[in-house]
């Protein structure tokens, strides 16, 4: 299974983000993407004395059998569908990208965007430790 968080800025009272949410999630399910769970939420905890801000994130947990690269096409297709496409922030783990209407122009730079969400590679040593030093295996 494979996690991704997805947002959408918008006005600060979140309505036209809260529609583009909802609309890509539809996008999505009617897309085939095997989506696991989907669940929207709030970036924003809610003020006091409020109901709480409106929804402006997509936490989606998806099979195995779908890649970054086929969340990416999908989510670019959404995009080219909609007279005005928001800009959507795409991020795994501790990968962040930003797609745009225009990335999908541009084949290389797709190409980028899909390998930085699939990469897999080991993670960053921490600090004070250096590449290539003892991995205290036996």
């Amino acid at each position: 299974m494979t996690d991704f968080r997805i947002e959408i800025p918008g006005p600060p009272d979140g309505t036209d983000t809260e529609d583009h949410l909802r609309s890509l999630l539809s996008w999505l399910r009617e897309d085939g993407t095997p989506l696991l769970q989907a669940r929207a939420g709030s970036s924003k905890p809610a003020a006091p004395g409020s109901m709480g801000a409106g929804l402006d994130i997509l936490q989606l947990a998806i099979g195995s059998g779908l890649s970054a690269g086929s969340l990416v096409v999908s989510v670019l297709q959404w995009q080219a569908s909609r007279r005005r496409a928001p800009t959507v922030t795409v991020r795994r783990g501790d990968v962040e990208v930003v797609l745009t209407a225009e990335a999908a122009e541009n084949e290389e730079t797709v190409r980028d965007i899909i390998g930085l969400l699939d990469r897999q590679g080991p993670t960053a040593p921490e600090d004070g430790e250096e590449s290539g030093g003892d991995d205290r295996t036996a």
